[in-house]
């Protein structure tokens, strides 16, 4: 069945963030286009990787693998365009009808596995080739028959958008596949979970400092349960839960209460508060190294859900990576795919005001493989968003 065709203008994005899939373009580091282009293509290889890749949601929106298609297309077309932008005066780019490129290509029939790694060969190619861009050739200029005008670095945001955007657009493949793969690895990734460092051990004395003795506290994440021990020693109350069952029956095996809970789209009111003064609300809410695997586009809700289980001038720890764009990645004791959400310090700094919470401290700190971590510290507004 054919798909509507998208006939929108979307060089807008090149001036405010995109409200669908959360891509900043005004605010991206230039420097980092080439490999976030190449973190694009390792989400496409673990989705066509998946049973249903072929498989469309509705009869009217692409599968993943007709979307994996055009991205690759999207590269290769990009690739060309490039290359006139450095070699010709403002070149007039010829039109490029991208359904009936897919109907033509009959992107549905085509092999998931061959498609993967066609994707990931043309993002090195144009990444490469945007790598090789230097000084004033950033400033160079091609147009569309439309008339839209682009310089090379517009034309580079505008490109990563677009990679971006379909990402997005399968997106309802990435919390399936990082949560199968931690189910997977529970007893690996326990084992073989490194000594508390510094950064963290301190992070936990400020958060502590920050509450009332006995504060009761929501952990998102709680994986292995180590934070939540450390938490307990220091005199708070702890209610664990993770996204993945398998960290849950861990937990509970151990004698721990513990709660397979979303933060996204669950109810996360405190059942040992319903009726209280508190009103089922915590103190504070402790996120290490968790919400890094969130979504750009659902990271606004689940801050702007903790901050309404929170008590106003409740505190908040979060951490995640620092970087532009989002990757799946294999390292460490899960050797399944995991999906990882980069972010920058504006750019985290809005969305948790907008979500009602007021930064105290945001510290960046080296993690174990070179990564740089953002330690956030943040309490819950009085006055709400």
């Amino acid at each position: 069945m054919m798909i509507e065709p998208d006939t929108k203008d979307w060089t807008w994005v090149l001036e405010r963030p995109c409200p669908e899939c959360g891509f900043d373009a005004p605010g991206l580091d230039r420097d980092r286009i080439p490999q976030a282009i190449r973190d694009n293509a390792t989400l496409w290889d673990v989705v066509l990787d998946t049973e249903d890749a072929a498989v469309r949601p509705s009869a009217h929106v692409w599968s993943p693998l007709e979307y994996a298609c055009h991205v690759r297309d999207v590269n290769e077309l990009f690739a060309r365009r490039l290359e006139l932008m450095l070699t010709e005066d403002d070149p007039a780019f010829e039109n490029w009808d991208q359904d009936d490129a897919a109907v033509v290509s009959d992107y549905g029939s085509e092999q998931p596995d061959k498609v993967a790694a066609e994707v990931t060969a043309a993002a090195d190619a144009v990444a490469s080739a945007y790598e090789r861009v230097t000084g004033t050739q950033w400033d160079r200029t091609g147009r569309r028959d439309d008339g839209a005008v682009f310089t090379v670095d517009s034309f580079a945001r505008y490109h990563l958008h677009d990679l971006v955007h379909h990402a997005h657009d399968v997106s309802h493949i990435t919390k399936r596949v990082t949560v199968a793969s931690y189910e997977a690895a529970v007893e690996a990734y326990t084992a073989g979970q490194p000594p508390m460092s510094a950064d963290v051990l301190a992070a936990i004395d400020q958060f502590v400092s920050m509450l009332p003795a006995g504060a009761r506290v929501l952990e998102i994440g709680s994986g292995s349960g180590r934070d939540a021990l450390a938490l307990e020693e220091r005199g708070l109350s702890v209610r664990r839960t993770d996204i993945t069952p398998a960290f849950v029956r861990m937990l509970r095996e151990a004698g721990h209460e513990a709660t397979v809970l979303d933060p996204l789209t669950d109810d996360l009111t405190d059942p040992e508060r319903t009726g209280s003064p508190e009103s089922g609300l915590y103190d504070g809410v402790w996120a290490s190294a968790s919400l890094l695997h969130v979504r750009r586009e659902d990271l606004p809700q689940v801050l702007a859900n903790l901050a309404d289980a929170t008590v106003p001038g409740g505190a908040l720890h979060l951490a995640v990576k620092e970087g532009d764009g989002a990757r799946f990645s294999v390292h460490g004791n899960v050797s399944g795919p995991r999906h990882f959400t980069f972010w920058r310090e504006p750019g985290l700094r809005a969305v948790l005001a907008d979500a009602g919470w007021e930064v105290r401290s945001l510290t960046r700190n080296l993690g174990r493989r070179d990564e740089t971590w953002l330690d956030v510290i943040a309490v819950r507004a009085t006055s709400g968003p």
